[in-house]
């Protein structure tokens, strides 16, 4: 997508000079000399999708900079709570967020679009609406703990954010920089600026501040709009084998150009982070390794070529480190091959099995199995139509059968079909019940039990670990040792502020397992993605963390254990400033800088294995009812596989996967 040409920026800048000369004074910076960084984030970008293929610009940047191989995402690997580290530096039980999905009933207040959220649902928080009511439901405490953007605001850095509606606006929630999203631009002399350079803005919500609003021009367009999905002919299962492209390339295009032909010369932003989404929604949408997902791959690493060639023509390359980093791997959606072999995807339906073809499994809607399994169960959706993904069986059935809802009765609209049925919250939760709340949220689901009844919890426990779909889980301290489980503690998930969910439960994966020549696949939330993270699996956990500049070392292999914790106090350190308060768990990745001297720390493994949970039935996921019964297979327990840096005697723990075992 073309901008502005820089002939038309320049008739611009008097009136950007302008609104600059009206912004609040700035302190010195605690650095003066301190370099640019620009944080690039490729959401859901594998390391193994980093080849000369789809990437020469990012293959040449790994290779003249800095690969950290060993790096980790935040567990849950979501957008979200990834997002929270890397404004941060801190885990879950220091920030106390949990996105994506949580449940937080009680709040109130609007979506970025202006609509009300119906909060007693769990809610997706990829919205800056939606934080905004969440950060007001936690007293202006969304995170608990200062982000490295507050820290460069407070020492007179000028920041920019830019991309994904949600991990980048998480960045800068308190609003103290510049602000370009999906569906926002703030502050309302950004949006003024933009408009009269000719920029388009985005067109889903109001521009406005205390004193007044911005109308969108009436060219203005649709700039963040993304293309449609192709569809099977059920008209809700992707079709993996389209070819058309990416739906995310272009609004990526536009966010990105707007930062460097407008934002990045006018205002010199000396801490930058542009987040966009691919190839993470092509790879939910087709799934890793399809067309689309080596076209999104192409269009990301383009616009990476254009970040690189602009800072040279601003003159600023010499003194800009780049750093490029995924928020999670990504696996393919798919169940055991035994159960659900892949089949070919021809003339809109899938059809014979084939060892080289596409997923037909992998979703699991956990509020439908806690109630067939009498368990009083919500995730605050309404009916799914879910005929693919679901699962269909080696003898071709599926194992959700399509239904219609005649009357009205279960979906609420007559003559919709269905394979799962309604599971909204209801107003007044049944508490004599012991009522569960799901936050749906793909690799993982947080179960939420508002009586915290110990034995509804013990209950549930065994009950997952009955199904393989699941995989590990980890519960809150209050119940005490489950059999079979973690503590939320031994993974940095329980808050101390009791924002965490009472169960959080790993979605089951195979490492191994291979899909369009890409190794891993995982069970969801049933979601009719083809793509899907979130789980404790390796291959979400270990994401793609890329440095090049002035400040890190050229040509250099860390093969230290990493994590998204440390971007924030490595960026901190480079630039001379201080996280504000206490709870930042992450470590200056000193070994990758120019300066680094004598970096030898102690590196140890470990397991950690969970007591067991003995004298399980264990059932077959073709079967929802339960009564599929694997008579082999009668305990259960969890391994978590740890990687601990010693620097200077402090531990560095980092959480390489957890798996559930049974036999």
């Amino acid at each position: 997508m073309k901008l502005p040409a820089l002939k038309k920026i320049c008739l611009a800048l008097s009136a950007a000079s302008l609104l600059l000369s009206v912004l609040p004074a700035q302190a010195t910076p605690s650095k003066a000399n301190a370099h640019n960084v620009i944080i690039f984030v490729w959401d859901g970008l594998r390391p193994d999708s980093v080849t000369a293929a789809d990437t020469p610009n990012l293959l040449r940047m790994r290779s003249a900079g800095v690969n950290f191989s060993a790096n980790h995402a935040t567990y849950p690997t979501f957008t979200m709570m990834n997002a929270a580290s890397f404004a941060t530096g801190s885990f879950p039980e220091h920030t106390g967020f949990y996105g994506n999905t949580v449940w937080r009933a009680g709040a109130t207040g609007k979506d970025a679009h202006g609509k009300p959220v119906d909060f007693q649902q769990p809610i997706f928080t990829e919205d800056y609406g939606i934080l905004d009511d969440i950060n007001a439901y936690y007293s202006n405490q969304l995170l608990m703990v200062g982000t490295l953007f507050q820290a460069a605001q407070a020492s007179g850095i000028t920041t920019a954010a830019i991309g994904k509606s949600g991990p980048a606006y998480l960045q800068d929630f308190k609003r103290g920089g510049l602000l370009l999203d999906e569906r926002t631009v703030m502050p309302l002399s950004l949006a003024q600026e933009l408009q009269a350079a000719g920029v388009a803005l985005p067109k889903t919500a109001t521009i406005t501040d205390a004193n007044a609003t911005l109308a969108l021009a009436p060219n203005n367009g649709d700039p963040t709009a993304s293309t449609p999905v192709a569809k099977l002919d059920d008209k809700v299962t992707t079709d993996p084998t389209n070819g058309s492209g990416s739906p995310y390339k272009n609004a990526n295009a536009y966010m990105m150009h707007a930062y460097l032909n407008q934002i990045l010369p006018m205002h010199q932003p000396k801490l930058s982070l542009i987040w966009l989404r691919n190839p993470d929604s092509t790879e939910h949408n087709y799934g890793p390794g399809t067309a689309n997902y080596h076209d999104a791959l192409r269009a990301q690493d383009q616009l990476l070529g254009d970040l690189q060639a602009r800072l040279k023509a601003l003159r600023m390359a010499s003194a800009t480190d780049i750093v490029v980093v995924s928020d999670h791997g990504h696996s393919t959606v798919a169940g055991d091959a035994d159960w659900f072999p892949l089949r070919v995807v021809a003339d809109g339906k899938p059809g014979q099995t084939s060892e080289l073809a596409y997923s037909v499994s992998g979703d699991v809607r956990t509020a439908d199995l806690l109630t067939r399994a009498g368990f009083t169960a919500y995730d605050g959706k309404g009916c799914v139509l879910d005929p693919v993904m679901s699962g269909i069986r080696a003898d071709n059935t599926p194992v959700y059968a399509t239904q219609t809802d005649n009357d009205g009765s279960v979906c609420g609209k007559a003559g919709q079909k269905y394979t799962t049925g309604n599971f909204k919250v209801p107003a007044e939760l049944p508490v004599d019940k012991h009522p569960i709340v799901i936050a749906a949220n793909g690799g993982s689901d947080y179960l939420y039990l508002p009586d915290h009844d110990a034995a509804t919890v013990a209950k549930v426990v065994r009950y997952v670990q009955s199904r393989p779909e699941y995989g590990a889980i980890f519960a809150d301290s209050r119940y005490g040792q489950l059999p079979g489980t973690l503590p939320l503690q031994a993974v940095h998930l329980e808050n101390t502020a009791g924002r965490n969910p009472d169960l959080i439960v790993s979605f089951n994966f195979n490492e191994k397992a291979v899909v369009q020549g890409m190794p891993g696949t995982e069970y969801e939330s049933a979601g009719n993605n083809r793509g899907m993270h979130g789980s404790f699996s390796p291959i979400d956990v270990h994401n793609t963390f890329i440095a090049y500049g002035p400040d890190f070392r050229r040509s250099y292999l860390d093969k230290y254990p990493s994590g998204n914790v440390d971007l924030a106090p490595t960026i901190a350190h480079i630039m001379g400033l201080n996280l504000a308060g206490e709870g930042h768990d992450g470590r200056v990745l000193l070994e990758a800088l120019r300066t680094a001297k004598n970096f030898k720390p102690k590196v140890t493994q470990h397991v950690m294995s969970s007591t067991k949970a003995d004298d399980l039935t264990i059932v077959y996921p073709t079967d929802p009812d339960g009564k599929d019964i694997n008579n082999a297979q009668h305990h259960y327990h969890v391994e978590l596989s740890t990687h601990t840096l010693y620097e200077n005697g402090k531990p560095y723990t980092y959480f390489d996967s957890a798996k559930a075992i049974r036999n």
